[in-house]
């Protein structure tokens, strides 16, 4: 009789607990949700942008502290909608929205040229379903370079005893360190540079005491010495010929100012500047009288596509005296034209004629595109230090017809700047600090084959909170489309050798 009493009530709570198990699985569900018609809080803003096919997750967090399970379905358009590889489902009991990075994968290869809806559903505090207005991600088959190099560095510039220079593959969440200021003899990787997006191909100048200029030709690493009789400085910004023999560099005298001004925080600009070319397989450097000038600033040198021009900017120095230079508030004279001027490879030597292309606004930066049709490059009021110009933009150039195109789906009301294209173009990569005007962050943009930019997103990370824990700004991003075959002990090891002198 015991026995059978106890049986009884052990059956009446395994169906109240299946019972109160059934009731929370319903009340779990988004399938009552309240349609609104706009996006949730959402960060980082992924929403609506184009994206390649081997991007990593966009992982993203809902930023309403009421909102606590966040359900998020990716549907292909177009696709049969019953069928469950056209389909991607991720879920949180917390406000942050990770995707499993292999199904990523697999979703994002099936969705290569077409549309992916986002629907996010998100559950109140209260237990009240909400359903956001859906939105897009184009998924284009054009993929990015699959490794991206930068730095971090302290936001104002001013602090470098804990600068490191990082590489990520941006198709996961690896990431190497690959040099280090405090593990390199307080050296400072200054500027990098590939040749053709080709990681075997690049070249670093590391600056302070017993620094240099390193060349790395498929893992070798040589050291050279590319400051001839008569230059202002070794080395500082670096662009590779397409085959790789000629590397052109500029010379640069800097000069540092502090201001009060909390939206100019640091102005770097030149008091002597100059273009020279570096026949890599001779040891001989090449110049030029009109781009060895010292009446006139040259710097940012880079070839174009079909190594026809050197690409440059140039400021006439003798609009403004030595004592302007040394004076901060007299700098907003100081402007640089994008200019050109040919080479030519197979006798290396310089051409006479030199093109202004684009003088409206000072230039600083200019890239071009693989193909040859277009030229990025940064505008700014004045000089050529756009981190602290909450006005400087990217600007874009058809070299085919003249025409230039402010981008203003790209830009934004801070400093967006210090850009670099793919291997294939389609791609290019910029820093912006859009999000508080302090910390630069990598962006992400698409160009079509008719040459229209698309709404560009973050670098993805793992944790959709890690850009709110990062207290370094990036810097100078480039991307590859391998990794470096080398890394600080390699760096450090070269920095060791007697540099190759050139002539």
């Amino acid at each position: 009789m015991y026995k059978a009493s106890k049986m009884k009530h052990k059956n009446i709570l395994n169906s109240t607990l299946a019972g109160l198990l059934l009731f929370a699985s319903c009340a779990q569900t988004h399938e009552n949700a309240e349609q609104v018609n706009h996006l949730p809080n959402m960060y980082p803003d992924y929403a609506d942008v184009t994206i390649p096919v081997n991007i990593a997750p966009l992982n993203f967090e809902i930023r309403n502290k009421h909102l606590c399970n966040i359900e998020t379905i990716l549907t292909i358009e177009g696709a049969d909608e019953d069928d469950a590889d056209n389909t991607l489902t991720a879920t949180s009991n917390s406000q942050n929205l990770k995707f499993d990075l292999k199904e990523w994968k697999y979703f994002l290869a099936k969705a290569a040229g077409k549309n992916i809806k986002v629907q996010i559903y998100s559950k109140s505090d209260e237990g009240k379903w909400t359903a956001f207005r859906p939105f897009t991600w184009q998924v284009v088959s054009d993929s990015i370079d699959s490794y991206l190099t930068y730095q971090l560095i302290e936001p104002t510039y001013d602090v470098w005893s804990k600068t490191k220079t990082k590489q990520r593959c941006i198709e996961n969440w690896d990431e190497k360190i690959i040099a280090d200021y405090t593990l390199i003899k307080n050296l400072k990787m200054n500027t990098y540079a590939y040749g053709n997006q080709d990681a075997n191909l690049s070249i670093i100048y590391l600056r302070g005491e017993n620094g240099g200029t390193i060349l790395n030709r498929n893992g070798k690493l040589r050291k050279l010495n590319l400051q001839g009789k008569g230059m202002a400085s070794p080395g500082i910004y670096y662009s590779f010929n397409p085959s790789g023999r000629y590397l052109t560099y500029s010379t640069n005298t800097m000069v540092r100012d502090f201001n009060i001004n909390a939206d100019k925080r640091l102005e770097v600009y030149d008091t002597a500047s100059d273009i020279y070319v570096a026949d890599l397989d001779n040891n001989r450097i090449i110049s030029s009288p009109q781009e060895s000038d010292s009446s006139h600033l040259e710097t940012f040198p880079t070839f174009s596509a079909n190594g026809k021009y050197i690409y440059y900017c140039a400021a006439n120095k003798k609009e403004l005296s030595d004592k302007d230079l040394k004076n901060l508030k007299n700098l907003k004279n100081l402007k640089y034209a994008l200019v050109r001027i040919p080479f030519n490879e197979e006798n290396g030597t310089f051409g006479e004629r030199i093109d202004t292309l684009y003088s409206s606004r000072s230039v600083c930066h200019p890239k071009l595109s693989p193909d040859g049709r277009f030229c990025l490059f940064t505008v700014l009021d004045y000089g050529t230090f756009p981190a602290w110009h909450t006005e400087s933009d990217l600007y874009m150039l058809d070299l085919q017809t003249g025409k230039t195109d402010s981008l203003n789906i790209v830009n934004s009301k801070k400093s967006d700047t210090y850009h670099c294209w793919s291997h294939t173009g389609r791609w290019f990569v910029f820093i912006s600090k859009r999000d508080d005007g302090i910390y630069g962050k990598p962006y992400f943009c698409y160009i079509d084959r008719q040459g229209k930019a698309h709404k560009p997103f973050v670098l993805p990370q793992k944790e959709p909170t890690f850009y709110d824990d990062c207290l370094k700004s990036f810097n100078i991003p480039e991307l590859s489309r391998g990794p470096v075959p080398f890394n600080t002990i390699g760096i450090e090891q070269a920095l060791k050798q007697e540099a190759e002198q050139f002539r």
